[in-house]
Parts: C-alpha cells; sequence; structure tokens
C-alpha cells in the first residue's frame, strides 16, 4: 500500500471517519479485499457515496487511468468483502458487505451522483482513453 493510502486511512481511524485530504469528508469507504491473483488481504480507500438502501457505491476511476485499479478485479473474483466507512452520526462503521458490479442503467444513474458530487470525474473521463469506469453497490450482509 502506497504511503499516501496510509495516511488517508490513519486520517480516517484518527478522526472517526472524517478525512480532510482531497474532498473526502465522510465519503471515504476502507475496502478489504482479497487478491484476485494471489488471495492476499487488500486494503484500499476509496470514495464512497451512499446508495439510498444502506449501502455505498464506489467507482473505480483509478483517477483516469486507462486500466481498472487492481481491486475491481479483486471484487470480480470475489466479491464477499469487509468495509468501513463513517456512521450517519460519528464514528465508524464496520460490516461485511457483498459488491455488485452495477448494469449499464444503473451504472449511469450511479455516475451522476458521482460527477455532481466532484468535477473530477469528469476530468478523469478525458485522460482514460475511453475506458468505462465500474461501479459497484456495497451492500451490507450483516
Amino acid at each position: 500500500m502506497s504511503d499516501f493510502n496510509s495516511q488517508i486511512i490513519d486520517e480516517f481511524h484518527e478522526n472517526d471517519g472524517t478525512v480532510s485530504a482531497m474532498g473526502f469528508g465522510r465519503h471515504l469507504v476502507v475496502l478489504h479485499s482479497t487478491c484476485a491473483k494471489s488471495g492476499a488481504d487488500r486494503v484500499s480507500p476509496l470514495l464512497g457515496l451512499p446508495d439510498g438502501a444502506g449501502g455505498r457505491f464506489i467507482v473505480g476511476s483509478a483517477a483516469g487511468s486507462p486500466k481498472n485499479p487492481s481491486w475491481v478485479y479483486n471484487l470480480r473474483k470475489n466479491p464477499h468483502v469487509t468495509v468501513e466507512w463513517a456512521s450517519d452520526g460519528s464514528g465508524i462503521e464496520t460490516h461485511s458487505a457483498t459488491a455488485t458490479e452495477l448494469d449499464p442503467a444503473a451504472r449511469e444513474q450511479a455516475w451522476q451522483t458521482f460527477t455532481s458530487m466532484s468535477s473530477q470525474f469528469i476530468e478523469y473521463m478525458k485522460t482514460a482513453q475511453g475506458r468505462v469506469f465500474p461501479i459497484f453497490r456495497l451492500t451490507p450482509t450483516d
């Protein structure tokens, strides 16, 4: 894990789910997944937006890279994950969850939520070489 990711996760834990860096605020999700290749545990800090049903949406933008982030492949192979996110009050919630990749219609609706939160997602599209960013719904199972 990069030093930057470690710092973001540390700030998340130290501030009961609030992160000042990069506009995360209380929208950081710490995704714990299983590596598709090695089976090792992986941890990824991601922007997670409420799905309106008690879960979160996450987007595989990889900051506009033409390639999907590795966590996308991890979720496609093993959708059973553990996630941490800021609770509605204060503090952090930890859930067992299932990650489901959205179909094109649902993806488009969720994509509008991401772009309305930050125009940076629109900028990412300029460098992604036509890649469509996958979006997943994280649904708690506990």
